[in-house]
């Protein structure tokens, strides 16, 4: 059973930096290396949004509210993606959760927390 473990969250202040990082387990490499890699947030109120995507041909999405701010990285012998995020703001407070995609499925980590205090 395909799992996705987050990692990385916390408080921070404003214009201070983060790294999440997320294990997916569960399957073997050649499988996740199939599968698109990604983050979204979710913050009190709003919808979940993307913030960052890695396609499994390398190709890279941003939300337009961190682009050149946040790099998204996949480590495909380590099976994990992570999300390098600096010059942090307020509005990036949200619980963000990480997303494997393959196919029709879907897979879903628990999220981790990110407070940024200004």
């Amino acid at each position: 059973q395909v799992q996705l473990v987050e990692s990385g969250g916390g408080l921070v202040q404003a214009g201070g930096s983060l790294r999440l990082s997320c294990a997916v387990t569960g399957t073997i490499s050649y499988v996740v290396s199939m599968y698109d890699l990604g983050w979204h947030r979710q913050a009190p109120g709003k919808q979940r949004e993307l913030v960052a995507q890695i396609t499994a041909g390398g190709s890279v999405e941003y939300g337009d509210s961190v682009k050149g701010r946040f790099t998204i990285s996949r480590d495909s012998a380590k099976n994990t993606v992570s999300l390098q995020m600096n010059s942090l703001t307020s509005e990036d407070t949200a619980v963000y959760f990480c997303r494997a995609h393959g196919g029709l499925r879907s897979y879903w980590g628990q999220g981790t927390q990110v407070t940024v205090s200004s």
